[in-house]
């Protein structure tokens, strides 16, 4: 697969792998999503804006420049924005590889940071800045690892709020070579902010499609869930990803689900991040309640899914998390099929890439009707 390097968002020749129940894997444009959808089915999408949340700034201890990048918090609460798990780089931008970034100076708990000060005098030290109030922030705890601390910052949460907006850039990676806005990684239904790299699967949608949903009986619904990080730029840190993420469900949304699976029709998630906190809220006893919890699994070939029917997703290279989860999905003789398929035909791969819908294999000794696309490729 090519990593996309432009970020835009619902590029005309976005293109579609769709994998059936029976592993039948067809090709098509993603405009022609809604094509592949079911009247009754609900499409469930992750409707968490995405935080700046990349920070620039100064190791007050050692005077030297750092990138922080937010990852975790506890909650969605808007005033609980004080305290975070973040992952710590020394000097330097997206524009080097995350792989290649040079460690943090060495880190302590009390140590502070101070982000866009503007040139002056901080505890002593001379740091230069890029205008405007700054943003403090004190490292209360070491998490066992070199760049992974638990991070505070002071003062009432509408200061902070206003610090990140002022001061925060969206989290980026090398492949994407212009500089990011915030507009760029907001998903057509945005709404609170939560997320600390956008939940991408939902930049498929707009609002035409949204309006073919409704006009072919298609159920559309949302949920929020802090997305969280895809990359540390280091191997053993990333084997803990994906971080605990906090979501909420709405009423209205699990009311939905729970009329869909009465009837036998199917959830289909936009994005892995919809699965996991749909599983998370449903393992108990197979319900999806409404309400606030902190999704904490991992999903896999070994863990049976027990609410989600079929997926859209990006593409996703073997290895990481996300991928794990299309093992929840499909068998892997399938999914290496598939994987062969999105590499002889060069579709692209990361936030701003190609997608894929997928539907939970049938199971041996059952059937799956199966609708025919007339004008779709087999591969």
């Amino acid at each position: 697969m090519i990593a996309a390097h432009r970020p835009e968002q619902r590029p005309p020749d976005a293109r579609l792998l769709v994998v059936d129940p029976l592993g039948r894997i067809t090709h098509a444009l993603r405009s022609q999503l809604v094509d592949f959808l079911r009247p009754g089915d609900l499409v469930i999408a992750n409707d968490a804006a995405t935080l700046p949340a990349s920070l620039h700034g100064v190791h007050v201890r050692s005077g030297a420049g750092i990138e922080v990048r937010l990852a975790a918090r506890s909650s969605l609460e808007p005033r609980d924005i004080h305290a975070f798990m973040a992952v710590v780089f020394g000097a330097g931008d997206y524009h080097t590889k995350t792989e290649d970034r040079p460690p943090p100076p060495r880190l302590a708990p009390g140590d502070r940071l101070v982000f866009g000060s503007a040139a002056g005098d901080v505890d002593g030290r001379r740091v230069a800045g890029n205008g405007g109030r700054p943003l403090g922030a004190t490292i209360e705890t070491l998490l066992d690892h070199p760049r992974l601390v638990r991070l505070g910052f002071g003062g009432p949460a509408d200061a902070v709020w206003n610090g990140l907006a002022r001061h925060g850039r969206p989290i980026q990676y090398a492949y994407v070579s212009d500089a990011l806005a915030l507009w760029d990684v907001w998903t057509p239904i945005a709404g609170l902010p939560a997320a600390f790299e956008p939940p991408s699967a939902g930049f498929a949608l707009d609002w035409r499609s949204i309006r073919l949903m409704r006009e072919r009986a298609i159920g559309f619904a949302t949920m929020t869930l802090a997305a969280g990080i895809s990359s540390t730029g280091d191997p053993d840190l990333d084997r803990r990803l994906p971080f605990d993420e906090p979501y909420r469900i709405p009423a209205t949304t699990a009311a939905a689900i729970s009329r869909a699976r009465a009837e036998g029709r199917r959830i289909v998630a936009v994005g892995t991040t919809v699965v996991r906190g749909l599983e998370h809220a449903a393992a108990l006893d197979g319900v999806v309640r409404p309400g606030a919890g902190v999704a904490d699994q991992r999903i896999g070939p070994g863990r049976p899914l027990r609410i989600v029917d079929a997926l859209l997703s990006g593409t996703h290279e073997p290895g990481g998390s996300h991928y794990q989860m299309l093992r929840a999905f499909l068998d892997d003789c399938t999914l290496a099929d598939a994987d062969a398929a999105l590499d002889a035909r060069g579709y692209r791969t990361h936030e701003f890439g190609d997608s894929v819908l997928i539907e939970r294999m049938a199971r041996a000794g059952t059937a799956a009707a199966v609708p025919q696309r007339e004008d779709g490729m087999a591969a």
